[in-house]
């Protein structure tokens, strides 16, 4: 699925949960390419996750709590 959604060079990349059903070092090696897309091609990458792991990746951190949207550090 990941290939499929990078071959056309998008400007965004919605991810929902893409390390869901990985194992943990697999799991890494998707979010090293999803870092190398957005640093290399400048797409745009949402990651959607539970896992705070995963989280920690992104340059910007954003929840949802009570219906209320907060980033990481701050409030929206």
């Amino acid at each position: 699925a990941i290939v499929r959604a990078i071959i056309t060079e998008p400007q965004l990349l919605l991810c929902d949960e893409p390390t869901g059903n990985l194992d943990s070092q697999i799991g890494k090696e998707v979010l090293k390419l999803l870092q190398d897309i957005n640093r290399k091609k400048g797409t745009t990458i949402i990651i959607v996750t539970h896992d705070s792991e995963v989280a920690s990746w992104a340059k910007r951190e954003f929840y949802i709590k009570d219906g209320i949207l907060s980033e990481k550090g701050g409030s929206v």
